[in-house]
């Protein structure tokens, strides 16, 4: 059976190894780029606009830079008939922005976000989270499924960004941590290579409880408390006086004290700390250092 040939966008890290996956796979791809030097080496097709590129094949993914690059990508071509994948991060309001575009232009639309990097496309180590249109998982499976596992979150073609913008919001807290660890740990004469393991077992400790905030959350039922909020209000405060003794304060720890504070006085001290996913949106970014917003 002949492979079906496929278009990619956008040659940067992300969408040469895309289109590298392709190849090895054996389909025809035809790429482009803004410069187009990016596609040297590449056993590909490279066509001299985004209108050629895309008149060339039904399966279009692109992976460029932000939102505002996918529209000036895909402004003024003829989509009709198309099925256009994009890789591109962005927003969930972003991702429904172009969904509607294409739609509109008759093209389907699907939104993707990847977790892998560039060099483990196409592994066990890649995976792929889709919303969308249905139909174009279902009709190109097997290409999608060679740059990862794909998983399809349903018909919002903003669902996939939601839960990207969560996750990465998770990763760059818990590396954010990690950095000020470090830094304290310096400060302490610690080396952090000691430090780490000790982190990732405490971290690993830490899991179940995650679990148990997520169903506590998901019920906005937050009466038993194994960690209350007023317990852990009084361990950010020490914490935040230690690491500004040792000269390494940090401004996420203010951030989450003026969350919990608000819990607090607001007379929830003895509920569950998950409860103070209710801050959120209650406290304003310039109110860190304690004072709340008076909006309960």
């Amino acid at each position: 059976m002949t492979s079906e040939a496929i278009t990619v966008l956008g040659l940067g890290n992300l969408g040469r190894a895309l289109a590298e996956a392709f190849v090895r796979a054996g389909h025809p791809v035809t790429v482009w780029n803004r410069s187009a030097a990016k596609a040297a080496g590449l056993a590909a097709t490279v066509a001299g606009s985004a209108a050629e590129a895309v008149a060339a094949n039904r399966l279009v993914v692109v992976a460029v830079l932000d939102h505002q690059a996918a529209q000036e990508v895909l402004r003024g071509v003829d989509v009709r008939g198309r099925a256009l994948v994009n890789l591109t991060s962005g927003t969930p309001g972003e991702a429904r922005e172009l969904a509607e575009w294409a739609a509109a232009n008759g093209a389907e639309y699907l939104h993707g976000a990847v977790y892998a990097v560039p060099q483990t496309i196409g592994t066990d180590a890649s995976s792929i989270i889709y919303s969308g249109s249905p139909a174009v998982p279902e009709r190109w499976r097997e290409p999608l499924a060679l740059l990862g596992k794909v998983t399809f979150l349903g018909e919002d073609a903003g669902r996939a960004s939601g839960y990207d913008v969560a996750i990465l919001s998770g990763m760059y807290g818990l590396l954010g941590g990690f950095l000020h660890a470090a830094a304290l740990a310096r400060a302490g004469g610690i080396n952090v290579t000691e430090l780490t393991p000790m982190l990732l077992a405490w971290l690993e400790d830490l899991q179940p409880a995650l679990t148990t905030f997520a169903e506590e959350i998901d019920a906005g039922s937050y009466d038993n408390a194994e960690s209350s909020i007023a317990m852990n209000r009084s361990g950010v405060a020490t914490l935040i006086r230690a690491t500004e003794a040792q000269g390494v304060p940090f401004a996420g720890l203010d951030a989450l004290q003026a969350l919990v504070d608000l819990q607090v006085d607001s007379g929830h001290g003895e509920a569950s700390l998950s409860r103070v996913v209710e801050s959120f949106g209650l406290v304003s970014p310039g109110l860190a250092g304690g004072q709340q917003e008076d909006r309960q």
